[in-house]
C-alpha cells in the first residue's frame, strides 16, 4: 500500500511539472530580440534624441525660407511735461499714448549658413536613424550571445542528467555484484566517485545555467523575478544550419559592409557635417544682407486738457500709420580673429573626422575578414567535433559492456564517460559558436540581425 501511494504521488508530481512546463511560454530567439529591442532604454533615449534632430531640421528650413515676424502693443499715461504729437511743443498736462507696430525682416544672404545648415540637419537625422539601427543590432547581438550561452547550459544539464543516470545505474551494478563476490569494494567506491563527480558537474551547471538567465533577462529588460524559458527545440534546426555557408568572396562582402552598416553611414556623415561646418565658417568672413520692414501706428488723447476733444480712434489710426523698409548691409572689418580662430577649428574637426572615417573603413575591412574567417575556421570545427563526439558514444558504448563484462576497471569507466562528456560539451559550444560567427557574416552583408533567420 505505501509503495502505490508513492507512485501515486511521483505520477501526479509528475503530471503537475508536465503541465507547468507545457503553460510556460518558452521563447525564440527571435522573440528574445523583439523584447529586448521594444523594452530598451537606450533605443527610447536615442528615439528622443532623434525627434530633437527631427526638431532641429524643421527649425533649420523655417530660418532659411520665413522671415522673422514681430508684433508689438503698448499704452502709457504721462504725467507732467512730455511732447504734444499734434503741434510737437511741450505741454504740461496728463496724456494717454497707445501705440501698435508690426515687424518683419528676412536675411538675404547669411554666407550660405542657412543652406548649410539644413544641409547638416538632414545629415544629423539621417545619423539619428542610423544610430539607433546601430543600438538595435547592438542588443540583437547581444542578446543572441547570452541566449546561446542559456542553450548551452540547458543542453549541458541535460547531458548531465543522462550522465548522472548512467552513472547511478553503474553504481547500483557495481553494488550488486559486490554483493555477489564479482567486484571489490575499490571497485564501488570507484563508482560512487563518478557518481559525485557528475552530481557536482550538475549542480554546478545548473547554477550556470541561473545565471545565464539572469544575463539574458538583464539584456532584455525582461523582469528579473518573472520564469522564462527558452525554446530548446531550436537546437536540432540550428545543426542543419551548419553546412549553410555563404559562397560570397570577402571582398565583396567588405565593399557591401561599407555601403551599409551604421557604423560606416554614422562615419560619413559625420564627415559631411564637419565639412559643411567648415566652409560655414569661411562665409562667416563675407558680408550679411538682411531685409526689413515694418508698419505702425498710435492713439493719443489729452484727460487732463480741459475742453480738449481728441481724435475718434479709428481716425488716429488710419492717420497716425507709418511703413518702413530697411536693406542692411553687415560688413565684419575686425572681431579680433574670432572668425579666422573658428575657421581653424573647424579644419582641425574636418581632419578629425576625416581620420576617423579612414579609421572606419580600415575596422570595417578588417572585421570582415576576422569574421569570415572565423565562421569558417568555426564550421570545421564544429564538423571535427561532431565526428568526436559520435566516436566518443560509441567507444563509452562499447566500454560500458566491458566494464559490466569486467574487462575494464573503473578508472578505465570513468575516463570514457569524461571523454564522451567532454566531446558532446565542445560539440555543443562549437555549433554555438558557429551560428554566432554565421549571424556576424550576415550582418556585414547587409542582413540585420532581427532580419536573419534562426
Amino acid at each position: 500500500m505505501k509503495v502505490s501511494k508513492k507512485i501515486i504521488i511521483a505520477s501526479a508530481l509528475l503530471t503537475a511539472s508536465f503541465l507547468t512546463v507545457c503553460g510556460q511560454n518558452r521563447m525564440s530567439l527571435k522573440e528574445c530580440m523583439e523584447y529586448a529591442i521594444s523594452n530598451s532604454t537606450k533605443i527610447r533615449i536615442q528615439q528622443a534624441d532623434n525627434d530633437d534632430a527631427r526638431v532641429s531640421r524643421r527649425e533649420a528650413i523655417m530660418q532659411a525660407f520665413t522671415p522673422t515676424i514681430e508684433g508689438n502693443v503698448y499704452a502709457y499715461s504721462n504725467f507732467g511735461r512730455s511732447v504734444d504729437p499734434e503741434t510737437n511743443t511741450y505741454i504740461s498736462t496728463t496724456s494717454f499714448n497707445n501705440s501698435y507696430s508690426l515687424s518683419a525682416g528676412i536675411q538675404l544672404f547669411n554666407g550660405f549658413q542657412a543652406v548649410n545648415n539644413m544641409k547638416i540637419s538632414r545629415t544629423a537625422v539621417l545619423m539619428g536613424v542610423e544610430k539607433e539601427k546601430q543600438l538595435e543590432d547592438e542588443i540583437c547581438l547581444a542578446t543572441m550571445e547570452a541566449y546561446y550561452n542559456v542553450a548551452y547550459y540547458s543542453e549541458l544539464e541535460r547531458i548531465l542528467l543522462s550522465q548522472v543516470e548512467t552513472a547511478q545505474g553503474a553504481l547500483r551494478r557495481a553494488q550488486r555484484e559486490e554483493e555477489l563476490g564479482r567486484k571489490g569494494h575499490a571497485d564501488v567506491v570507484q563508482m560512487a566517485a563518478d557518481l559525485s563527480d557528475r552530481e557536482y558537474q550538475l549542480i554546478n551547471t545548473q547554477n550556470r545555467l541561473a545565471d545565464a538567465y539572469i544575463t539574458l533577462k538583464d539584456i532584455m529588460f525582461f523582469p528579473i523575478e518573472e520564469e522564462m524559458q527558452i525554446d530548446l527545440q531550436e537546437v536540432e534546426k540550428w545543426e542543419s544550419l551548419v553546412g549553410i555557408v555563404s559562397g560570397e568572396k570577402p571582398a565583396d562582402i567588405i565593399d557591401q559592409a561599407k555601403h551599409t552598416l551604421p557604423s560606416a553611414i554614422i562615419a560619413q556623415g559625420t564627415m559631411d557635417n564637419a565639412r559643411l561646418d567648415l566652409s560655414t565658417a569661411r562665409w562667416r568672413v563675407a558680408p550679411r544682407l538682411s531685409l526689413y520692414g515694418g508698419w505702425s501706428t498710435s492713439y493719443y488723447s489729452y484727460p487732463g486738457m480741459s475742453g480738449y476733444v481728441p481724435a475718434p480712434f479709428g481716425t488716429q489710426f488710419k492717420n497716425n500709420g507709418g511703413e518702413y523698409v530697411q536693406l542692411s548691409l553687415s560688413i565684419p572689418i575686425f572681431d579680433q580673429l574670432s572668425r579666422h580662430s573658428n575657421i581653424q577649428r573647424k579644419k582641425n574637426a574636418y581632419a578629425k573626422a576625416s581620420a576617423q572615417y579612414d579609421q572606419t573603413m580600415q575596422q570595417i575591412e578588417a572585421e570582415v575578414l576576422r569574421a569570415v574567417a572565423d565562421r569558417n575556421g568555426a564550421s570545421a570545427a564544429y564538423v571535427q567535433s561532431h565526428k568526436r563526439a559520435a566516436v566518443q558514444k560509441e567507444a563509452f558504448a562499447l566500454n560500458q559492456k566491458k566494464f559490466e563484462q569486467g574487462i575494464i576497471s573503473p578508472i578505465e569507466y570513468q575516463t570514457s564517460s569524461n571523454n564522451l562528456l567532454n566531446a558532446q560539451a565542445e560539440k555543443l559550444n562549437a555549433l554555438l559558436q558557429f551560428l554566432i560567427k554565421k549571424s556576424v557574416v550576415a550582418y556585414y552583408q547587409g542582413v540585420s540581425y532581427i532580419q536573419q533567420e534562426f
